[in-house]
């Protein structure tokens, strides 16, 4: 086994700042490769302990997850695509899984969200906040512990209230209450008055906190979805284990599409966002992750290999005295033993800390279930520590490969003029990389939608790894050309250019991770930017209605009819937003893509009167059953047009087959997908409008029907809660734009401290410590002029073919936010420069 020797040793304990940075990329490196490691094992590992089913032994639900097949034989690969809604299965069912050995009973479960209405006459008002009931059906009683306080079980046209609710609107027994439910608008009796138990508290319906009861033969209904239930709860004999009756189940319910879930399965069931909550981690930890991990590996190497080439005199002289080349890996590689365990080690603490604040953020903002908590485990910080270790036995052994095999003799006049020859291997892999970057920006331009941005991450990727590997090229180039007006700058001036032509290696190693920084950056927030912007263009410009209607706990089925009989109302059409999955590409690039819909009521003419969706192709007029309007960038990613069916999964996972009548140019403001609303109504939870579009009439005469505002204030609204969405990409932007910061200034650092010998023999030579100063300002500035150019080059490659296949229009870029971006850069390196030079040369003074 290796074993650090001496020489390694002397090397750290005597030149220690030579290691420091070392040690920090390397800490750095395993704090984001630790942090999104345990947020890819957290979304592994998520789930969520059932509360409405604790007393459930076995549940019975449908699939959850559309999944999507490609391949065959060995080349067989299956995706999981969480549903926009849940997915119900049929009611019967109960009766089946009843008669399953080991079953007691089996109860047909129902949550859905109703609403308060005006009172009839004679019928009591509900004064609830908000409007908003949780509605279940009553049958669920044997299983939550809720349990009736007065009155008896509800009947058809009955309801049961919980205590509170009751109490509020004085309502008793055989009273009558108004209540809006997806079958519209009913009065119902009081049958009884009820304690709600620990499982029937309410779920994320939409829906307030106030309670109620219906009968189970007629709770499907009032849902929305007749004959369909959530899930089908089968409580156990005494005496029957859970495994022994999940088995007899799945044998009774066999061939019914059903799964059956035991154990901490069933809180899956109970909170289908638990599905989009793995998605969100897998996304985060996965594929961020890995980008961020190659960037983490990409700037750590490239510490490590200017910190062995900053000693290539060392190794020189070792040669020159005898050393051999294995002495010379051997130190190099013991080095990277000492100090990488230890920077990996001290980094996974910060990486546990930005873990869990990232899974906070990403909880407080609803991606993720309150119930799921991080997971943390020897695994990840284990994959960082390694990942850090071989980084730097990687990077410094390809480092000092060169100054190993170079002979005794001609050590000491190699080191001291730098090789104008890059290496062979190098350059070849550079300009594959630059060849691959130009390939796929041509195939982001030829592509739409998902197709676009996917490739747009290849662009990047490649474009980053041509500028590393062909960095003395590059700086060679841009020193020659950036360096032409610093001539005119004085002596100063003149000096910092001829030292950037000269020096091109270390040139590199300082605007590589600049360059990093403000590609990773600007794609990330740019790229956000121009979706918000265009979004809300085609909003502003698309939205044509007089007034907009909106309310937290949905708009009633009816406010459409009774808002058209309004005085002065021209056209009024409700709108049901929620996503459909969407096949898209063929062979082993198939995938499911999600888009959002509006399902409208009315015609297409009446749709016409409240939204311009810039029909490109087809008309409106033929919207309604099993016909649809798509938005273009849709139809090309689908290879779809006028006339065409368009296979999708409606919001529960319903197949449908769809014939395209229009397709249109304003489908990211305002819908990817128009439908008729009576084909999304039975798929979604909630049977209330999204939001109510209104041509004339006067916000008084619809002030009844919920919160009015004209469009200009409703795109505002919408705007602004766009711009919540920007937190992830910001985050991720902040982490790796981060990471390349820190990685810039410690490269800076490291070549200004290496330089100290420069630096003193210009002052005896009787350069000023104000001329050596500005020499270092004019080199700084160089190096942020060539970083932001090319980092600039590459999110511009990146960003242009992107977003015009995802939007059909060019990117947006904030001027003073660019700004804010460029002058961070300078000032980053100017900082970087300034302070350890003025430490080097105050023993100069």
């Amino acid at each position: 086994m290796m074993r650090p020797n001496g020489l390694a040793r002397a090397a750290v304990r005597f030149k220690p700042a030579s290691f420091a940075g070392t040690f920090l990329a390397l800490l750095m490196s395993a704090l984001i490769v630790a942090a999104c490691g345990i947020l890819l094992e957290t979304g592994l590992r998520a789930s969520v302990p059932a509360e409405r089913y604790a007393k459930v032994p076995v549940v019975a639900a449908a699939d959850q997850y559309v999944r999507l097949v490609t391949g065959s034989g060995e080349d067989r690969e299956e995706e999981a695509v969480p549903l926009p809604d849940r997915a119900r299965v049929d009611a019967g069912l109960a009766a089946k899984a009843a008669t399953a050995p080991g079953a007691a009973t089996a109860v047909a479960d129902f949550t859905f969200p109703v609403r308060t209405a005006d009172p009839a006459p004679g019928s009591r008002e509900l004064p609830v906040p908000g409007g908003a009931l949780t509605a279940h059906g009553w049958g669920s009683h044997a299983f939550t512990g809720t349990a009736l306080t007065t009155g008896s079980a509800p009947h058809d046209g009955e309801v049961v209230l919980d205590a509170g609710t009751a109490r509020a609107a004085k309502a008793a027994v055989g009273d009558t209450v108004t209540l809006r439910t997806a079958a519209g608008r009913r009065d119902f009796r009081v049958a009884g008055v009820a304690e709600a138990g620990p499982g029937d508290t309410p779920l994320n319906t939409g829906a307030g906190g106030a309670l109620a009861w219906f009968a189970d033969t007629q709770a499907p209904a009032l849902a929305g979805h007749p004959g369909r239930a959530d899930a089908i709860a089968v409580l156990a004999k005494p005496g029957t284990r859970a495994e022994a009756l999940a088995g007899s189940v799945r044998t009774a319910l066999a061939g019914s599409g059903a799964d059956v879930h035991l154990g901490d399965d069933r809180g899956a069931v109970e909170d289908p966002g638990l599905g989009y909550a793995k998605e969100t981690l897998f996304g985060i930890g996965g594929s961020f992750g890995g980008i961020a991990t190659i960037v983490a590996i990409f700037t750590a190497a490239g510490t490590v290999a200017l910190s062995v080439s900053q000693r290539a005199r060392e190794f020189a002289l070792l040669r020159a005295v005898g050393a051999t080349p294995r002495q010379i890996r051997r130190a190099v590689a013991s080095e990277a033993l000492l100090v990488a365990p230890l920077a990996g080690i001290a980094g996974c603490l910060p990486g546990i800390g930005l873990a869990h604040w990232w899974f906070g953020q990403l909880q407080d903002r609803g991606a993720i279930p309150e119930a799921v908590r991080v997971h943390v485990s020897w695994i990840p910080l284990l994959v960082a520590v390694t990942t850090g270790l071989l980084t730097a036995l990687a990077a410094g052994w390809a480092a000092g490969r060169r100054p190993a095999r170079t002979k005794p003799g001609q050590a000491l006049t190699e080191v001291s003029v730098e090789r104008l020859r890059p290496g062979v291997v190098r350059t070849v892999l550079g300009v594959a990389a630059l060849v691959g970057g130009a390939i796929l920006t041509g195939v982001s331009a030829n592509s739409a939608g998902d197709d676009a941005a996917g490739a747009s991450l290849g662009v990047v990727m490649c474009f980053m790894l041509a500028v590393a590997l062909l960095g003395p090229l590059v700086a060679r180039v841009c020193a020659g050309l950036f360096g032409l007006p610093l001539r005119g700058a004085g002596p100063a001036g003149e000096l910092a250019a001829a030292n950037s032509r000269t020096n091109a290696r270390r040139l590199a190693s300082a605007i590589t991770p600049i360059v990093l920084a403000m590609a990773f950056a600007s794609t990330l927030v740019f790229m956000h930017t121009s979706e918000s912007h265009i979004a809300d263009k085609q909003l502003r410009a698309g939205l044509t209605a007089d007034h907009v209607v909106t309310d937290p706990a949905g708009i009633p089925v009816d406010a459409a009819a009774r808002a058209a009989r309004a005085p002065g109302v021209e056209a009024a059409v409700g709108v049901l937003s929620t996503q459909v999955l969407v096949p898209v590409g063929s062979g082993e690039f198939a995938a499911l893509q999600g888009a959002a819909v509006q399902g409208v009521s009315g015609s297409g003419a009446d749709l016409a009167k409240v939204q311009d969706l810039d029909v490109r192709e087809g008309s409106l007029d033929r919207l309604g059953a099993d016909r649809i309007a798509i938005d273009t960038t849709l139809a090309t990613s689908a290879g779809v047009g006028v006339g065409d069916p368009l296979p999708l999964h409606l919001p529960d996972g319903t197949k449908a087959r769809p014939e395209v009548v229009a397709v249109y140019g304003r489908g990211l403001g305002l819908a990817t997908v128009t439908m008729d609303r009576a084909s999304l109504a039975g798929h979604v939870t909630s049977g209330f409008d999204s939001t109510l579009l209104v041509r004339g009439g006067s916000e008084e005469s619809l002030a009844a029907l919920g919160e009015v505002t004209d469009a200009s204030g409703y795109a505002t609204g919408r705007s602004l809660d766009a711009e919540l969405g920007a937190w992830s990409n910001n985050t991720m932007a902040a982490v790796l734009g981060g990471f390349a910061a820190v990685a810039a200034v410690n490269t800076l650092v490291m070549t200004v401290l290496d330089r100290r010998r420069e630096l003193g023999t210009l002052r005896l030579v009787g350069s000023t410590r104000r001329q050596v100063l500005q020499m270092l300002h004019w080199e700084g500035l160089l190096v942020s002029a060539v970083g932001v150019t090319l980092g600039t080059a590459i999110a511009a490659a990146t960003l242009i073919p992107m977003i015009r296949g995802l939007t059909g229009d060019g990117p947006y870029v904030p001027p003073l936010l660019y700004g804010s971006f460029v002058a961070a850069a300078v000032a980053l390196v100017l900082l970087a420069v300034t302070l350890p030079a003025r430490a080097a040369l105050r023993r100069w003074s």
